[in-house]
């Protein structure tokens, strides 16, 4: 008889802390955020499953003045205030050369390192693929680690790319602005799908 594994359930806390009661804020207190807090949110996060375990996300974080002036000017006028108010803002980015990285990170297969050299439409596909979840999973460490996250679509990510990767091998995916929730920090709650409108059973 096979043993079987039993996996330990979230609890109700842990629950609302990650997903059921965390909001996306549109405002940050100026309470600092630390090196070691987003250290924390990046070792969370590099536990996300991907193709292959291949790990085609990259982040950087922007927290000094000086940072935050050259993100501001690719930032859209609605989302510039906010991302000068939060501590720290998370570029995320793709990295177009994710598959150097497979000797290392899938030794059982370094051949496929050469496969998605030569295929090019193939290597983007299964990298944004892996690096999208690596991003949701990212704003849920943030939730974990006791902060707030504000996930924003409005820039420009051409400039932020010529800005911040000058060399062309990493690509903005999302902006994240991270912090603790300041004054009126989340509209009301919105509605969800219904169960019976996005599950279906077979």
């Amino acid at each position: 008889m096979t043993d079987t594994i039993s996996l330990e359930k979230l609890d109700e806390r842990g629950r609302q802390i990650v997903f059921t009661g965390a909001r996306t804020s549109n405002t940050f207190a100026d309470t600092p955020v630390s090196d070691e807090e987003l250290a924390d949110i990046w070792e969370l996060t590099r536990w996300t499953p991907t193709m292959a375990n291949t790990q085609p996300m990259r982040v950087v974080f922007v927290r000094t003045p000086e940072g935050k002036e050259r993100l501001l000017k690719h930032m859209a006028e609605g989302n510039q205030a906010k991302t000068a108010a939060a501590p720290a803002t998370a570029i995320i980015a793709y990295d177009k050369n994710w598959h150097e990285q497979i000797p290392t990170v899938f030794p059982i297969k370094p051949e496929m390192k050469d496969y998605f050299a030569a295929d090019e439409d193939a290597r983007h596909g299964a990298g944004h693929f892996s690096a999208a979840l690596q991003a949701g999973a990212f704003i849920l460490a943030t939730r974990a680690a006791g902060l707030a996250a504000g996930p924003m679509a409005g820039y420009d990510k051409d400039g932020i790319d010529k800005e911040f990767f000058p060399e062309g091998d990493w690509t903005t995916l999302m902006v994240v602005n991270i912090g603790h929730p300041g004054e009126s920090p989340w509209f009301d709650r919105l509605p969800r799908v219904e169960v019976e409108t996005a599950v279906a059973w077979a």
